[in-house]
């Protein structure tokens, strides 16, 4: 067979394309909680396909291989939740400082909104030591800073988590969600 002959994969996908796009959504959507969650995930699987085709390791473009694709963006979706979840849950289980008298019960949207908010030290420092259950020595050293210096920048991330995480909640309440 002449490469004359055969298809070119970038102009079957523009061609699929709206077709394609309304079966991967439905397929998505009905397996996520969200529009937004199924809106991201349909984005990830074409930009995944196009991608593919402009590597050439398509070889058939067709609905059912970008269904296979949105399958893999789905179950890499239910990790990244998943592992989200058990570091929250971690978090949650940890012994409170007894020193430190804000102990309360997180609400996982609100502390990743709350989190999302911190500068990226802040929000690197406190995933470390919390989630990932670095000491503060090995904080410091994965960070390049002193021991003092990652307690310090310790200290103002957990001021600047709670003050997000109080306004969050605050909203939340006021709002009535």
């Amino acid at each position: 067979m002449s490469a004359l002959s055969e298809p070119d994969p970038g102009q079957t996908l523009l061609a699929i394309y709206d077709d394609a796009l309304a079966s991967v959504y439905g397929y998505l959507r009905r397996r996520v909680a969200t529009d937004a969650i199924a809106e991201d995930l349909a984005s990830e699987t074409f930009l995944a396909a196009v991608t593919s085709v402009r590597t050439g390791m398509a070889k058939e473009v067709s609905v059912a291989w970008l269904i296979g694709i949105a399958r893999h963006k789905l179950l890499d979706h239910y990790r990244r939740t998943g592992r989200e979840q058990r570091n929250l849950r971690v978090v949650a289980s940890m012994t409170p400082d007894t020193h430190d008298p804000w102990n309360v019960t997180l609400r996982h949207d609100l502390a990743l909104e709350a989190m999302a908010d911190l500068g990226v030290h802040h929000r690197a420092a406190l995933t470390l030591c919390h989630l990932d259950g670095l000491s503060v020595p090995e904080v410091a050293t994965t960070s390049g800073r002193s021991v003092h210096a990652t307690e310090a920048l310790l200290s103002r991330a957990r001021v600047a988590f709670r003050s997000n995480y109080e306004t969050h909640a605050e909203r939340w309440r006021t709002d009535g969600n």
